[in-house]
């Protein structure tokens, strides 16, 4: 099972225990802030996409934000195209509903969108649909050996952003 690839992964840490088991699904962005208990915006997604070659490359953003093709294909060089439930099972070895950049079956790239920096924690999957983790920025960025941090998402606004509106518009 993809979720006990995730806890070995976890226990060069010592977090494997740390991994969280739902009796409810966690595998959408809505219903993991449900049963956690958060803003869905603190949901770390982990989107996977075809990359250069046979390779996939994995992005995990806030779960509010959107990718910007634009910017997506500024930063990689190549169009944003995700692969299909078919093919995240095989170049992660995690079924839709459970990706996350930790105990993959391949070393695929993994890079950090900047959408999850204004948030102390977050909570990404850990390989099953009723599964996630409670991790920091530095702790994702160390447990997902992750390449970079990239601004490639749209849709989200920082709260300092919210905050500059109120003030414009009042």
């Amino acid at each position: 099972m993809a979720i006990d690839s995730v806890r070995r992964h976890f226990k060069q840490f010592n977090r494997e225990q740390d991994v969280m088991e739902f009796d409810a699904s966690s595998a959408t962005v809505q219903e993991a802030a449900d049963t956690i208990g958060v803003i869905p915006a603190r949901i770390a997604k982990t989107l996977s996409f075809r990359g250069e070659g046979d390779q996939a490359i994995l992005v995990v953003a806030a779960g509010d934000a959107k990718i910007d093709n634009k910017k997506f294909r500024q930063h990689f060089g190549f169009k944003a195209r995700m692969l299909s439930p078919e093919e995240v099972l095989d170049q992660t070895g995690h079924a839709i509903g459970g990706v996350c950049p930790f105990g993959l079956k391949n070393d695929l790239d993994v890079y950090l969108d900047e959408s999850m920096k204004r948030f102390k924690t977050l909570f990404p999957a850990c390989g099953s649909s009723n599964s996630a983790i409670e991790l920091t920025c530095e702790e994702l960025v160390t447990y997902a050996s992750a390449k970079e941090w990239v601004d490639i998402c749209k849709g989200w606004e920082s709260e300092e952003t919210e905050a500059e509106k109120v003030k414009s518009h009042s």
